[in-house]
């Protein structure tokens, strides 16, 4: 997905530049994207395309150009220098009514449909704070800003929901400052602090060195969700992952499967390190290693579903007769033609009303000991039990404990 560079305007007659990107739908809610210190840089475009395929209409106003217009830094020392400087310059007050004249611009496009909300990073993260004191937007997400701890008399005038995001280990925002927000917004259900333990500032920057991959991810779903719940769009994931599985295991559709996910998708089973990453290779896995190496009887019994505002949790009851080599599950094991039962987990991620990821979890210790390559003696595994005690819980609880009964009631006194 790619974007396209718009011309603004401000509130005194000024003229700039924004990039725009926009869904494949070619509508949705919007976005104001608050940039860094660093301007509307690849960073700041791809971050704007991600939100795009996430459904969203998103521009990102280029705040610099009073001091120059298009600045466009990477990440290394000579540049961090650069937009240091041009941060020391920068005209704050002046950058919020910058903003403001973007979501008026943004408004009036065809393309935005609906709300808007705004998502700043670092300086960005401090404008998007400012935008909910000053200007109608209607929910913020604000990443690791700096200074926000400054302009606190302005949080009444907060009146749209807002999340914040900080990195615990953040000398530019220490703990300190992250204490004074917290305060202000204690009395708020509509505000959301979050700090990420063990990150330092820029923790969602893929190209940072301060990049931590889970983090981001957890910060990303929050983020998701205040929009979903503030703007929409809301998608049926529920019939998406429903129509994604029949694909897999009822019409066992190749193609079609490939169809419901993200241009560049993954998946990836746990326990065996198989599936795919990228079109191509989850392709071929699909065709050669799973659709058609899935036993006929396999069936999925559904326990519980848990559905969020971008990803499903799936818990199930995976049930088979191993009457084929399933080189997805037991790579390099023939046909034992022994009946399985093991409860599985899917956690499934979508972006926008595609899946991007699925994490598929099992017991394999389970598996191996119910097609007889896995002896129990005196191994803590178990067998189809698992499977039955997922859907009776009046089952024996401990059996592997062998000090289960010590702990009994009246025990020691017996003994």
């Amino acid at each position: 997905m790619t974007g396209q560079w718009i011309e603004l305007t401000t509130a005194d007659g000024g003229a700039f530049k924004g990039y725009l990107s926009v869904p494949a739908s070619g509508s949705g809610p919007g976005i104001v994207l608050l940039q860094e210190i660093f301007g509307v840089n690849a960073s700041m475009r791809s971050v704007a395309d991600y939100y795009a395929e996430e459904g969203y209409v998103v521009l990102v106003p280029d705040l610099f150009w009073r001091l120059e217009a298009g600045v466009d830094l990477t990440y290394a020392d000579a540049d961090v220098a650069k937009a240091m400087g041009f941060n020391q310059r920068f005209d704050v007050e002046r950058g919020v009514e910058d903003a403001a004249s973007a979501l008026a611009v943004l408004r009036a496009r065809p393309e935005c449909t609906g709300k808007v909300g705004a998502l700043g990073f670092c300086l960005g993260g401090r404008l998007a704070y400012l935008m909910a004191a000053r200007t109608d937007i209607d929910c913020v997400v604000s990443y690791y800003g700096v200074g926000i701890d400054t302009h606190l008399a302005e949080a009444q005038s907060v009146r749209c929901p807002i999340v914040f995001h900080f990195a615990e280990l953040d000398r530019f925002v220490p703990e300190e400052s992250r204490a004074r927000i917290q305060e202000a917004f204690a009395h708020r259900p509509d505000a959301e602090l979050y700090s990420y333990a063990d990150c330092d500032h820029a923790f969602a920057s893929p190209e940072r060195v301060s990049f931590n991959k889970s983090a981001s991810l957890m910060a990303h779903s929050r983020s998701i969700a205040l929009f979903r719940k503030v703007m929409g769009p809301n998608y049926d994931l529920d019939s998406l992952w429903q129509r994604h599985s029949d694909l897999e295991f009822i019409e066992r559709d190749v193609d079609a499967t490939m169809a419901t996910m993200v241009p560049q998708p993954y998946v990836n089973h746990i326990p065996t390190l198989t599936g795919g990453v990228g079109y191509r290779d989850l392709h071929r896995f699909y065709k050669n290693h799973f659709i058609p190496k899935n036993p006929q009887n396999a069936k999925v019994i559904p326990v519980s579903r848990t559905i969020g505002a971008d990803r499903i949790v799936d818990e199930c009851l995976l049930c088979f007769t191993h009457d084929i080599e399933i080189d997805w599950m037991l790579p390099g094991v023939p046909p034992t033609g022994k009946y399985v039962e093991v409860p599985l987990v899917a956690i499934v991620r979508f972006r926008g009303d595609k899946l991007y990821n699925e994490h598929i979890y099992w017991d394999q210790a389970s598996v191996l000991v119910q097609i007889g390559l896995l002896e129990r003696g005196n191994l803590p595994v178990v067998g189809a039990e698992s499977a039955k005690k997922l859907l009776d819980e009046t089952l024996p609880s401990n059996t592997l404990m062998a000090r289960w009964t010590e702990s009994a009631p009246g025990a020691a006194e017996q003994n």
